[in-house]
């Protein structure tokens, strides 16, 4: 320890980058900071790694405590690490994402911190460097949706290929060719047609489908190239 005991220390705190889709559009779930400075602005879900925790433990009990979710897919984005993006103290974050189906998980949410949802291109300004966190979240969220259908996350169990293609669009901001997805979505093997129909958008309907998980664990790599353009 004394070859340490000169070295400056900082703090080390985690962010959450909640994403969430209700069946039409992409949105992000934020809350308005507790403590000075910057407080009552819209912020992401945050907090200090505790000196008992990793950072994954942290920003699982972040998820938890102010918003009340828990189990739901959350990974690792970068670390932010800006001389000056916290002015109290020099502060490191570890930035996560996390992916839901808004609708699993509306009783879940926690009153308590007054979580609100956005439209991910209508959400208010963060504070510190909160905005960058979430551009980075997105163009990781784009990337891994074309390469694995972790997508699948933020659906119902049973769902219909136009809602699937709504989600891929509100992901990537880009309108997709219908059939042309249609075609590349089933050409996967990843997809278990159901009996069961939608007909809530028309007479006809629109078959439910169910992710094959057993295929997809065999085959992660299926989406490879299912958006052939990726926006930055």
């Amino acid at each position: 320890m004394k070859e340490y005991s000169k070295q400056p220390h900082y703090l080390v705190a985690v962010d959450c980058i909640v994403f969430g889709f209700d069946g039409e559009h992409l949105k992000i779930l934020l809350v308005k900071r507790g403590l000075e400075p910057e407080i009552n602005k819209w912020s992401l879900m945050g907090g200090f790694v505790g000196p008992n925790e990793t950072p994954d433990d942290a920003a699982n009990r972040v998820l938890k405590k102010t918003t009340g979710l828990e189990g739901v897919y959350l990974e690792q984005l970068q670390v932010y690490g800006e001389p000056n993006r916290d002015p109290i103290e020099r502060t490191f974050s570890v930035g996560y994402f996390a992916l839901i189906d808004i609708h699993k998980y509306e009783a879940q949410l926690n009153d308590d911190h007054k979580a609100e949802w956005f439209l991910i291109n209508d959400r208010p300004k963060l504070i510190f460097d909160h905005n960058q966190m979430v551009a980075d979240a997105r163009k990781k969220l784009r990337y891994k949706a074309a390469l694995h259908p972790i997508l699948f996350e933020m659906l119902p169990k049973k769902f219909t290929i136009p809602q699937l293609q709504i989600l891929f669009e509100e992901v990537n901001d880009t309108k997709i060719d219908t059939r042309n997805f249609s075609r590349k979505i089933t050409s996967t093997g990843l997809l278990i047609k159901l009996d069961e129909k939608d007909r809530s958008g028309s007479k006809k309907g629109a078959f439910y489908f169910k992710l094959d998980k057993k295929k997809y664990v065999a085959n992660a790599q299926a989406f490879l190239n299912l958006v052939p353009q990726l926006k930055g």
